[in-house]
């Protein structure tokens, strides 16, 4: 065991090997001895926060690292199972603060800091890490545990040939408006060819931050999945559109499906067809194929707000959900068969996942083929972007292309 002490070692009988010190303990350990002697501690503490990758992950353990003046630090997050209030601890006389957290392999964690002047507080990125996630919201800083790689796919590749994205307004009169479109045709598109058709909820966000471009683009290169046009829609007001609207239903299933197979050299058949969304859009991908069953053959959901009460109506959420909740109940109490296939995931850190667990034998009992992943990751887009592999090449997979010819 090259670089750690073993207690013991030699001894008759063996003995445990000594788990290495952290180096934020080997740290602090050095600080205590130089502050004993009336040294400067600056150029150490500057040393170890350059020195290291940060947050500085050994094994399991992970250590949230920030030099900063203040009265108090927390570690902002979106784990369920880690306290809200994260507090980071201050190394005496020093304005190094930090916290030591058991973070299982394989976890993909988005975090800010938060630090509190007298009555003054302020969120921020941490300035010694470079890995961002954006979103809608802003961006927030990314830890990757110990085993995380993000898959191959979700990076450009100049091999794979670029799709083309088409920008289209549809006028929908269900919904009384224009609605905005884009639309992704694969590189080797052609009239005479026949596709299916991927329907995505909150499109532009899948675009933006999920880099859903790149990776059709390169699903498709590989031949994981099978060439696909993609509409990307975009909502009004979502949290009144999404949860069970007939409207919202008519626009996608009727309208926007209905000119697109019109226009495009399409298969027009539900084994053709799949719809898809995370979040609010899950629910609206769902809502939707209730109210239109067997239009599309797949369904694709991510993290879905599938908010339920199993007695009374207080599901403890905003009051955004009260008709979430009102749409999960009726269809839990009497499942149908809605589609042929469903693909779940949800992120094991995620307020959710009890909600998305619970909804797999209701899935079932109503006779249709599921496959649900889990990761170890949150409510965010770069963990959607990273089940999109997955999730599609089960779909559409590209093995099967003849079916779509």
């Amino acid at each position: 065991m090259k670089g750690q002490a073993l207690k013991g070692q030699g001894a008759k009988g063996g003995g445990k090997a000594r788990r290495r010190k952290l180096a934020v303990n080997r740290l602090r350990h050095r600080l205590t001895r130089l502050a004993t002697e009336g040294r400067p501690l600056e150029d150490t503490v500057q040393r170890f926060v350059s020195g290291h990758d940060l947050p500085l992950v050994e094994g399991l353990r992970c250590t949230f690292a920030v030099r900063v003046e203040a009265d108090a630090v927390y570690v902002r997050h979106r784990v369920n199972g880690l306290p809200d209030d994260l507090a980071l601890r201050r190394i005496p006389d020093t304005d190094l603060w930090f916290v030591v957290v058991e973070i299982p392999p394989d976890s993909r964690v988005e975090y800010q800091y938060e630090l509190r002047r007298g009555d003054h507080w302020e969120r921020f990125n941490d300035p010694a890490n470079p890995r961002q996630a954006p979103g809608p919201f802003g961006s927030s800083s990314v830890l990757h545990s110990q085993g995380y790689r993000p898959p191959p796919w979700t990076a450009y590749d100049p091999e794979a040939r670029p799709g083309e994205l088409v920008e289209m307004e549809i006028r929908s009169q269900a919904q009384r408006r224009e609605n905005r479109v884009t639309l992704y045709l694969p590189a080797r598109f052609r009239p005479t060819g026949r596709y299916p058709l991927l329907v995505v909820h909150d499109g532009g966000d899948f675009l933006a931050y999920a880099d859903m471009k790149t990776v059709l683009d390169n699903l498709i290169h590989s031949h994981d999945m099978a060439e696909t046009v993609v509409a990307f829609t975009y909502p009004g007001d979502r949290l009144k559109e999404y949860p069970n609207s007939g409207a919202h239903a008519r626009w996608i299933a009727e309208e926007l499906v209905g000119q697109l197979e019109t226009q495009l050299p399409l298969v027009a058949r539900p084994s053709g067809r799949a719809l898809m969304g995370s979040s609010f859009g899950a629910v609206a991908s769902l809502a939707t194929a209730v109210r239109r069953p067997q239009t599309f053959g797949s369904l694709l959901l991510q993290s879905g707000s599938f908010v339920f009460t199993d007695i009374g109506a207080d599901h403890g959420e905003d009051p955004a959900f009260d008709p979430v909740v009102r749409f999960v109940n009726r269809y839990r109490a009497h499942p149908t068969r809605v589609a042929d296939r469903l693909f779940v995931s949800c992120g094991v850190y995620e307020d959710l996942i009890v909600a998305n667990r619970s909804m797999l034998p209701v899935f079932a009992e109503a006779g249709m083929e599921v496959r649900y992943v889990e990761s170890r990751d949150g409510h965010n887009w770069e963990s959607w972007r990273d089940r999109l592999g997955e999730g599609l090449s089960w779909i559409f997979p590209g093995e099967q292309l003849f079916v779509y010819e």
